[in-house]
C-alpha cells in the first residue's frame, strides 16, 4: 500500500486567522487500523469557507470534541485538528476511497463517495464536529477519515456515500450545498409541544381559562414552570424552555423570553386580541442557526399558534415566491430548485443588487422557466422596488432588516426561509403584530444531513437536476486562493470548484476558458459546465 501512493501531497492548509498557505509537501498519512484514506476528485469552495478563514479557532466547529468519542480514540487521528491547530478546509468533496486500515468494515477500496460533513452527534461545546473544520477537508490530494467518525452511531449510515461513474466529479461535489438546499425544504417542523420537554407559562394574572386546553392531548411536558412578572423571567436559566407560551404583550417581556428558548424551541404568543404596538427585539440569527421559533395567534386560545406551523418548509402550490439574494451562488440553487420542483402555479421574483449577477442567474434559468411554465421576474432592489406582497420568501442576505422587510412584505400564511446565516447573536426590531395577525411562519435551517444528499443525487440521476449549472470557475490548488477572494469579493456569480490533482492551475472563469483551453470550451453546454469539458480539463491539464 505505502509504496504505491505518494509521501507528500499539495494541501491549502489554513493555520490561523486569515492566515491560508499552500503546502506543497504535507505529508500523506496512511490509514491505521480503523481509518479510510482517499483521493480527492474535486472540492466546491464555499463561503463557510471564509466564516472558517476569518474566525479560525472561535469558529463552533474549530473547537475541541467534547461529547460522542472518547479522547484517546481522537488522538489517533491523524486528521483531527481542533483549536489552534492547522486545518485543512473544504467540504463540498467527492473523493475514491484509495486504501483502508484492517478492522475497517464498511468502506473498500476502489469506491468512489460524496462525503457528508456533518458530525451531528460529536459535540463541540457550542455546535458539533465537521468535515473542513475540526477535521482537515478536502483541499488536498488525499484525505485521511475514521470510521468511528464517518459513521452514523444512530442509523449505521456511512457518511461516505457511494455514487457511480456517470455523473462527474465537479456535479458530485456540488451535492453537499444543493442539499443544504433541500434540507431547508424537506425539514420537518414541530407542531406541537415537545413531549417530555420543559414548558414555561406566562401570564400578567392566571392564563385563560381555557388558554391551555387541547395543547397536552398528543404531547405532555415534562415540567410546567408559570411565572407573572419581569423579574421572575430574569431569574430563569437561559435556553433552559422548549416550549414558551406567553399571554403577555409587554415587549419587555417578550423580549426577556428570547434568552429562555432552549435550541429548538418554540416561542407562542397569544395575545387575545390585544397589540404589542411597538417592535420587538429578537434573535433572529438563533432561528438559523438554534432552530427556535416564532408563533402567534389572536386568539386566547395557545393550540391555534401551532396550528399556523407548515408541517416542512416545502413551496406551495400557487406561492408568490420572493428569493432574496437570488443570484448569489446559493440564491441561483433556490431559484433553480423551485423551478425544478413541480409544484403548480407559482411565480418565482429573483432580486438582487447586482445586474451582471442578475444576468447570469438569467441566463441559467429562463429556459428552464420555459420548459417548466413558471414565471420569472428579476429585480435589482438597488435600483427598483418590489412590487407587491408574497406568500413565501427566502432570505439569502446575513442581514437582519431583510427579515422585518419580509414581514411586512407578507401575505396570509407567508413562509420565511432564513437560509442566510444571520450570526447566532442577532437580534432584530420586528412588527410581531404583523407577524401574528398575518400568520406567518420564520424558520432557518443548518447544514443537511444525509438523506437529503440522497433526494438531491436521485433528482439528479433522474435528470431532474443538474449540479453543473452553479459552476462559474474551475481552478488546481494554485487558485484555490483566488477562488476565495472571488467569493468574499462577490466577482464570481456562482460556485468555483478545485481540482486538487491539478497543482499548478490557477482560476479561470468559465466565461474566459476559450482563451486558455478551447478544446475545453468546446464541450461547454451554451456556457455551462459539463462532465466532457471536466474530462478535457484534467486531460489538458495533465500533459
Amino acid at each position: 500500500m505505502s509504496n504505491s501512493l505518494p509521501q507528500v501531497q499539495h494541501a491549502i492548509q489554513l493555520v490561523g486567522r486569515g492566515k491560508l498557505r499552500l503546502n506543497t509537501a504535507k505529508p500523506v498519512s496512511l490509514p491505521s487500523a480503523r481509518q479510510v484514506l482517499a483521493r480527492v476528485e474535486a472540492v466546491g469552495l464555499c463561503f463557510s469557507d471564509l466564516k472558517l478563514l476569518k474566525q479560525f479557532s472561535s469558529h463552533p466547529r474549530k473547537s475541541e470534541i467534547v461529547q460522542g468519542l472518547a479522547p484517546e480514540a481522537l488522538l489517533e487521528i491523524p486528521s483531527y485538528a481542533p483549536g489552534e491547530m492547522p486545518t485543512v478546509p473544504g467540504h463540498e468533496v467527492v473523493c475514491r476511497i484509495v486504501a483502508v486500515g484492517p478492522e475497517v468494515l464498511h468502506h473498500r477500496t476502489g469506491e468512489r463517495c460524496l462525503v457528508q460533513t456533518d458530525y451531528r452527534t460529536l459535540r463541540t461545546a457550542t455546535s458539533n464536529a465537521a468535515f473542513g473544520y475540526n477535521f482537515e477537508g478536502g483541499l488536498q490530494e488525499y484525505v485521511l477519515m475514521d470510521e468511528r467518525v464517518i459513521i452514523d452511531p444512530d442509523t449505521g449510515e456511512r457518511f461516505l456515500i457511494p455514487v457511480g461513474e456517470s455523473l462527474s466529479a465537479s456535479s458530485v461535489a456540488l451535492v453537499e450545498p444543493w442539499a443544504c438546499v433541500e434540507g431547508s425544504y424537506s425539514n420537518a417542523e414541530r407542531r406541537a409541544l415537545k413531549p417530555d420537554g420543559r414548558l414555561l407559562v406566562v401570564a400578567p394574572g392566571s392564563p385563560p381559562a381555557d388558554g391551555l386546553n387541547g395543547l397536552f392531548e398528543s404531547a405532555k411536558p415534562q415540567t410546567l414552570i408559570t411565572v407573572k412578572r419581569a423579574e421572575e423571567i430574569a431569574a430563569l436559566p437561559d435556553e433552559s424552555f422548549d416550549d414558551i407560551i406567553c399571554f403577555d404583550t409587554d415587549r419587555r417581556i417578550i423580549e426577556a423570553l428570547n434568552d429562555k428558548v432552549a435550541a429548538g424551541g418554540i416561542v407562542n404568543l397569544v395575545t387575545m386580541g390585544r397589540r404589542i404596538g411597538e417592535p420587538v427585539s429578537i434573535g433572529i440569527g438563533r432561528i438559523h442557526y438554534g432552530s427556535t421559533r416564532w408563533i402567534g395567534t389572536t386568539s386566547a386560545h395557545a393550540a391555534r399558534s401551532y396550528d399556523n406551523i407548515p408541517s416542512t418548509g416545502e413551496i406551495r402550490p400557487g406561492d408568490r415566491i420572493l428569493i432574496l439574494g437570488a443570484a448569489g451562488p446559493m440564491g441561483q440553487m433556490h431559484v433553480i430548485r423551485n423551478i425544478c420542483q413541480g409544484v403548480r402555479g407559482i411565480s418565482i421574483t429573483c432580486a438582487d443588487l447586482d445586474d451582471s449577477r442578475l444576468e447570469v442567474l438569467e441566463g441559467k434559468a429562463c429556459r428552464l422557466s420555459e420548459t417548466c411554465g413558471v414565471p420569472l421576474e428579476f429585480v435589482n432592489t438597488s435600483t427598483e422596488a418590489l412590487c407587491g406582497k408574497f406568500s413565501y420568501q427566502v432570505i439569502l442576505a446575513p442581514v437582519g432588516a431583510a427579515v422585518a422587510d419580509a414581514i411586512r412584505n407578507s401575505l396570509g400564511a407567508c413562509i420565511i426561509n432564513i437560509f442566510a446565516g444571520i450570526p447566532a447573536s442577532t437580534r432584530q426590531e420586528l412588527d410581531l403584530d404583523t407577524y401574528i395577525a398575518s400568520r406567518c411562519y420564520m424558520f432557518g435551517t443548518s447544514g443537511s444531513v444525509i438523506r437529503d444528499m440522497k433526494v438531491v443525487l436521485d433528482k439528479m440521476q433522474q435528470g431532474r437536476l443538474d449540479t453543473d449549472c452553479s459552476v462559474d470557475a474551475v481552478s488546481g490548488m494554485a487558485g484555490a486562493e483566488e477562488g476565495l477572494a472571488a467569493i468574499e469579493n462577490r466577482t464570481l456569480a456562482g460556485k468555483v470548484i478545485a481540482y486538487p490533482a491539478l497543482h499548478s492551475l490557477g482560476l479561470i472563469p468559465l466565461k474566459e476558458m476559450s482563451r486558455h483551453f478551447p478544446t475545453v470550451a468546446e464541450k461547454l453546454s451554451y456556457g455551462q459546465w459539463t462532465k466532457p469539458a471536466e474530462e478535457e480539463l484534467l486531460r489538458c491539464s495533465h500533459k
